[in-house]
């Protein structure tokens, strides 16, 4: 301890020495008082920060130990501002065994120096050491600036991107769950049941009863062939005149009735062919009905479909059987779950939209036709895919790069080649293997330096040829 004591008493003693020398001249009272500062401010030299002694991002403000009981190492002002290394005050500090190439200017600008210089507001050009500018782009950045610029790193790791993919659409009805009730020949509406627009009705209610010439005509047909001894034993003769009831659009009820009462109704009960509800009600107690006139128009709405208009852009993404999640503005917090059954092969030229068709369970009748809703498509991979950050990604519009950490503050730009984007994440598809440590923060700021150093280079080997090149022209024009 006593020697530790002399040892800063010398070294405070010399850096007061060099002071004095320096200050020759000086009235007496001048030289003692910058004497005792020079002493001062070697005795009062300390570190900015401490670091990990393996080289990792681990950085402290005050002193520190490793898990396994070793010292965090020291670094000074100096030290941080230049090669990033840890080092002792300058009374102390042995001779970097380290090469400068050349210095660069402190402000960025393509000027450069092969000696220690000040610009013009005095600041001190920035020594470049052997290494530390590769041809590769990469940059060297010590603990200080990692740490003041925030620079933050995640792995590139395996993961399933899903990407959504909204769209406006409508309620529509399942064209396969529509009927309608038209006549097929003259009739007259002799009773209607309590049944109105918006009614549900089962499969085989009675909706009404008709009176059709025609209709009892072939019912009379039927019932004589069937009763006739004649013909009761011979199946084409009953085959032809049940067959012409069903052309008639007779309900097979009415047609099991006749062959068992073998007696032929005035009025023909009609009922309904699914359960669903009454989309229109035309038929009226006594109205003459035409053939292919509509009386009775029944949907069955537990399934609908919703049409969704998708731009154009996003037609490569989607394919049949993707989920898809249905939120109708009417129930605000509710989603419908669905399929893409079908995406329509046409395009609307005035929207550039496509129409895609999604199955909707709609077992409570909350979707209602023509009713609008909201979509979101998930056209996310099936399998997990490369990932980094989506933050991570340099785009220059022709070129897309990331930055690799290498550690100790080294980062290396590296080309990729992008896929899909999604939950904040972009896939790797060449360029980066899992596992490397991708920037995902200051990666401006990196990039920058990076490209500064670059061009201080460029400018510091075109100075460099021009002046070898003046050098031999001056040869050459030598007696």
């Amino acid at each position: 301890m006593r020697r530790l004591v002399w040892a800063g008493a010398a070294a405070a003693i010399v850096a007061a020495a060099g002071v004095a020398w320096n200050l020759r001249g000086l009235p007496p009272r001048l030289a003692i008082t910058a004497i005792v500062s020079a002493a001062r401010a070697a005795e009062s030299a300390a570190p900015i920060y401490y670091r990990d002694p393996d080289g990792k991002p681990l950085y402290s403000a005050t002193p520190k130990q490793t898990p396994d009981g070793r010292d965090y190492l020291p670094v000074f002002p100096e030290a941080d501002a230049h090669s990033g290394e840890p080092a002792q005050p300058k009374a102390a500090a042995a001779p970097s065994d380290r090469k400068v190439k050349y210095y660069r200017n402190p402000m960025g600008l393509a000027d450069t120096s092969p000696v220690p210089k000040k610009d013009s507001m005095g600041m001190d050009y920035i020594p470049v050491y052997d290494g530390e500018d590769s041809d590769d782009g990469s940059i060297t950045l010590s603990p200080g600036k990692v740490q003041r610029t925030g620079v933050k790193s995640e792995p590139a790791e395996m993961r399933r991107i899903r990407t959504l993919v909204g769209a406006p659409g409508t309620i529509q009805l399942d064209e396969r769950r529509v009927s309608v009730i038209a006549m097929r020949a003259e009739s007259y509406v002799q009773k209607v049941a309590d049944v109105t627009t918006g009614s549900r009705v089962t499969k085989g209610q009675p909706l009404m009863e008709v009176y059709s010439p025609a209709i009892s005509s072939a019912a009379a047909e039927y019932v004589a062939t069937i009763t006739s001894k004649a013909t009761a034993g011979i199946e084409p003769y009953g085959r032809g005149s049940k067959q012409r009831l069903t052309n008639l659009d007779v309900p097979e009820a009415v047609i099991a009735e006749m062959e068992k009462s073998r007696t032929v109704p005035i009025a023909i009960p009609w009922s309904s062919p699914r359960d669903g509800i009454v989309l229109q009600r035309a038929a009226i107690e006594g109205m003459r009905a035409q053939p292919g006139d509509v009386l009775f128009r029944i949907a069955d709405v537990s399934v609908v479909w919703a049409l969704l208009d998708v731009a154009e852009r996003d037609l490569g993404n989607i394919v049949v059987g993707q989920q898809v999640m249905v939120r109708a503005r009417s129930y605000p917090g509710r989603a419908f779950a669905g399929k893409i059954s079908m995406i329509y092969p046409q395009v609307n030229k005035e929207t550039r939209t496509a129409r895609v068709r999604i199955e909707l369970e709609n077992a409570d009748l909350a979707l209602l036709p023509d009713m609008y809703v909201d979509a979101e498509i998930d056209t996310g991979s099936a399998a997990p895919v490369l990932t980094v950050a989506d933050n991570s990604i340099l785009d220059t519009g022709s070129r897309q790069t990331v930055l690799l950490d290498r550690g100790n503050g080294r980062f290396e730009p590296r080309e990729v080649k992008l896929g899909r984007r999604g939950d904040g994440y972009v896939e790797i598809r060449d360029g980066v293997a899992e596992g490397d440590a991708v920037v995902t923060s200051a990666t401006f700021l990196i990039d920058a330096e990076s490209n500064l150093k670059a061009a201080i280079k460029g400018f510091a080997e075109a100075g460099g040829k021009q002046a070898a090149g003046g050098s031999e022209m001056m040869d050459g024009g030598r007696p």
